[in-house]
């Protein structure tokens, strides 16, 4: 079995003019927004096994705090070009393509990534109808699976949708 936390990017800064969007950096609210949406899945006893993200720097940063509060090794973090913007059918093509862990009897992702694709992907994935998943919002979801080949839309039971102002 495969637990999946889908997790997008915390608020990024607009400050700075003339900055491309793929070196856009967190803003304050996603300075706070990060950590605390962090340790609320660590304090639902989430044990991540590995950490996937887009390379942006709004997400690769919120990645990166999220690691940080699970003390997980930050070198080890999978940085995905093709997550930057997905479509919901590259995410499914990137999750397929992920290299299973036999050892692990239930394989945990936190996966990072950006609107739209990421909440397309998590309504196609689990049959729900999120209208958008705000910046820092967690979808969670058990994909009753062995191999991340398996994943189908459709196929994950939804679990939790969180987000900063809940």
């Amino acid at each position: 079995m495969k637990k999946l936390y889908l997790i997008r990017h915390a608020k990024s800064s607009w400050d700075t003019l003339g900055i491309d969007d793929f070196t856009r950096p967190l803003n304050e609210r996603g300075k706070k927004d990060a950590p605390h949406m962090a340790k609320l899945l660590k304090q639902r006893n989430v044990v991540p096994d590995r950490f996937i993200t887009s390379p942006a720097i709004r997400a690769l940063t919120t990645c990166e705090v999220f690691a940080r509060t699970f003390h997980f090794d930050e070198h080890k973090i999978e940085k995905i070009d093709g997550l930057y913007h997905a479509s919901a059918e590259t995410w499914l093509r990137i999750l397929r393509a992920l290299k299973d862990r036999p050892a692990d009897k239930e394989e945990i992702v936190l996966a990072f990534g950006h609107n739209p694709g990421i909440t397309e992907f998590a309504n196609a994935l689990l049959n729900v109808g999120i209208d958008t998943i705000p910046t820092c919002g967690i979808v969670s979801a058990t994909l009753k699976i062995e191999t991340w080949r398996e994943v189908v839309w459709g196929g994950g039971q939804f679990l939790s949708f969180d987000y900063p102002k809940m």
